[in-house]
């Protein structure tokens, strides 16, 4: 994440409004999908969440309202604004990416080269969906966990120098317990994300629809 001028450059009046204010994205679950319960968060087939991201650099900070839809062969990923703004849309099916940034689509076979190339973001974006649900990938070396064996602390050596993630809270959401607020950090980057509703999802034919009351009052970051 070295220049981060490519988001801020349109957006800075909405995104210090973001940064007071926590709103949903106005999205919709695809129809093949519906809302279920689920033990734990590893049984979801597909799951959405809505919360907040907060980005500091040595040089630029910022928070914007975070959308992300997962399933096992797709991603989609939104920053909005409180008003619903779009300013950054990440779509990853099947191998192929598309970035909508600046009203210009970008496209590439590998997401994380696709970020980076554009925004200057070196974020893991494929470790991101077991972060966020509180898993760690094959590259994860586990530093510290609590009484509940939770990861507290993880080390990603993937890019170096090394992310080093920190999951301060937890919560229940869909039945299941996840991370409530997770803390990115590597060298002068710090970003902080903070799941306001996590919903896991599966097919309509195999499920029975069970939506949990949302938390409406979370703290902003």
């Amino acid at each position: 994440m070295n220049n981060l001028s490519s988001i801020t450059k349109n957006t800075y009046a909405w995104v210090i409004l973001s940064f007071i204010f926590i709103s949903g994205c106005s999205t919709t679950i695809p129809d093949n999908l519906v809302p279920v319960s689920v033990e734990q968060v590893e049984l979801a087939q597909a799951w959405e969440m809505q919360g907040k991201l907060a980005v500091r650099t040595a040089d630029d900070k910022f928070s914007t309202n975070l959308y992300w839809l997962h399933t096992h062969s797709s991603n989609e990923l939104k920053l909005t604004t409180m008003l619903g703004t779009t300013v950054l849309s990440l779509t990853s099916t099947r191998g192929n990416t598309v970035l909508e940034l600046d009203g210009k689509t970008y496209t590439d076979t590998d997401a994380q080269r696709l970020l980076t190339r554009i925004t200057g973001w070196t974020i893991p974006i494929d470790a991101l969906p077991l972060w966020i649900t509180g898993q760690l990938s094959s590259s994860d070396e586990l530093v510290s966990q609590d009484a509940q064996n939770r990861p507290l602390s993880i080390m990603n050596a993937t890019q170096l120098p090394p992310w080093k993630v920190d999951f301060k809270s937890w919560q229940t959401q869909s039945g299941a317990e996840l991370p409530r607020l997770l803390n990115l950090t590597r060298d002068d980057i710090r970003l902080k994300i903070q799941i306001n509703q996590w919903q896991a999802l599966a097919p309509e034919k195999t499920s029975v629809t069970n939506r949990p009351q949302s938390n409406s009052s979370e703290p902003p970051l």
